[in-house]
């Protein structure tokens, strides 16, 4: 098989070619590994390989899973392998290395795929691009000037790349999303609590942050989904199971939807014309499919919103330095961390229990209105992003700003940067790029970004569905259908848009 049949098929066809004996996982390795060899100095999507236990997988012969002899790429976040590094894009954890496989981890295992390393992604998780100081910028397949967004950047930029059709992500606050926008792929957040945390969380950033892949068909999505999902041993919650398989979904009428749909932000101030114009073409292609469509969306005040967001995100991260210091058995050095993080770190100790109470409660009765909502809708349309992919150290904080924090990070006063608001200016520049997509991650309800749209310069533009708690069923019957009607897997850099 050569590179160019490789990245024409999914990983689905791929492990049916293996079952059938066309191609072995070993041939399927090599083609990855010499893909990453390729491409990945310049794009700088994959920061460390497991080739020895990849090799050892695919020379197994096994022929048992969804996906058995799949290359496959984990996302350096979250995700325990026990023996490989998990350092989150952090200096502070660059060596930690688990003892233990994490519950998600050992599902997607039995799946049969030869994981062949961990992806790019930024510090933490922090923020909707991947440019940490630790392993540098990732950079976008489609125009290596931009981001392929975050933090599950590294993930997406080597499934464009054509080096894997599947890698693992993980979506706090679009973190799945984001990346699927920027490079043309399709990306699904499932429901809160549908996949597991344990055994080492229960709620990851109180129930926002949910793990999953990336892929480029819709069904891969799905049928990763049927391998992963379920509760495992002292899970926080347990949802509804799904009705059936996913993969019975893929292809299955979606029905005559009612879709509200909006191109205004809903924490941001302004969306790029390329943004609108993807949404008005979705709206007419879901017209012409038969579905309802109406002008209209939930109503969330963004500041407060956007605060509460940026609160909470701030005493989990403080919690996780502290797991750190245990699991490290010191305390983290100041300059084991990036400014930005350092001083969210030293925001949390600044913070009341009255602070975080408040905060949760704000972003709870905004998950109020949206679940109120969705009452009369079955989804909801917008941009996925406000713009583009953005070029490369545009989101980034300015050297100025860096300085500053720099210093107030020297300083060591929580209480200062709480009074100055700096990080309340930084969180306002993030969302002004994702004013929709932690809304979901808030109210726990599944979503999507599908590709449907390119702009004049080639660039994907995602468009972002909403669905009712629970209901990643529907999500996959219509992007199925509009998979049929408008496709995108053909779709790569180097191609025509």
């Amino acid at each position: 098989m050569t590179h160019d049949e490789y990245v024409r098929h999914d990983a689905t066809a791929l492990a049916a070619l293996v079952r059938d004996g066309e191609v072995t996982a070993t041939e399927l390795l090599e083609l990855a590994l010499a893909r990453i060899e390729a491409v990945n100095p310049r794009l700088n999507a994959v920061v460390r390989l497991m080739e020895d236990d990849a090799r050892a997988t695919a020379a197994s012969g096994s022929k048992d899973g969804a996906f058995c002899g799949v290359p496959f790429l984990a996302k350096d976040l979250l995700s325990a392998y026990a023996g490989h590094p998990t350092a989150g894009g952090s200096r502070l954890l660059m060596d930690y290395i688990p003892d233990h496989d994490s519950e998600l981890v050992r599902r997607v295992r039995r799946t049969g795929v030869s994981v062949t390393g961990k992806t790019n992604t930024p510090e933490w998780g922090l923020t909707p691009f991947t440019e940490s100081e630790l392993w540098g910028p990732c950079l976008n397949p489609w125009d290596t000037t931009r981001t392929p967004g975050g933090s599950s950047g590294g993930s997406a930029a080597a499934i464009a790349a054509g080096i894997v059709p599947m890698a693992g992500g993980g979506d706090g606050g679009g973190s799945i999303r984001i990346p699927a926008s920027c490079c043309g792929l399709f990306g699904l957040k499932p429901t809160r609590g549908r996949t597991p945390t344990g055994p080492d969380f229960g709620q990851l950033w109180r129930g926002a942050v949910v793990e999953h892949v990336l892929t480029r068909s819709v069904r891969d999505s799905a049928r990763m989904l049927d391998a992963t999902h379920g509760p495992d041993a002292g899970a926080p919650y347990e949802i509804e199971p799904p009705a059936r398989p996913f993969m019975e979904e893929i292809g299955a009428n979606p029905g005559r939807l009612r879709i509200a749909w909006s191109v205004d932000p809903a924490l941001g101030r302004s969306v790029h014309p390329d943004c609108v114009e993807a949404v008005h073409d979705a709206v007419t292609l879901l017209r012409d499919l038969g579905h309802d469509l109406v002008e209209d969306a939930p109503s969330v005040n963004g500041d407060e919103f956007s605060r509460a967001f940026m609160l909470m995100v701030s005493a989990e991260l403080g919690a996780d330095l502290k797991d750190a210091e245990k699991a490290l058995g010191r305390r983290p050095r100041r300059h084991e961390l990036e400014p930005v993080t350092w001083a969210l770190g030293l925001l949390s100790r600044a913070l009341s229990g009255q602070d975080f109470a408040q905060a949760l409660r704000v972003l709870e009765r905004a998950g109020r209105t949206v679940g109120t909502f969705f009452e009369d809708f079955d989804m909801v349309l917008t941009p996925t992003l406000a713009t583009p992919p953005a070029v490369i150290g545009s989101l980034a904080p300015s050297p100025a700003e860096t300085l500053q924090l720099r210093v107030l990070g020297a300083l060591g006063s929580g209480q200062l940067i709480k009074s100055l608001g700096l990080l309340d200016q930084a969180a306002a520049d993030a969302f002004a790029f994702i004013p929709w997509t932690p809304i979901q991650n808030i109210t726990g309800q599944p979503a999507m970004s599908v590709p449907l749209h390119w702009n004049g310069d080639g660039l994907p533009i995602g468009v972002h569905f909403g669905a009712k708690f629970g209901q990643e069923a529907a999500l996959f019957r219509l992007a199925s259908q509009l998979e049929v009607a408008r496709p995108w897997f053909d779709k790569l850099p180097g191609t025509p848009a």
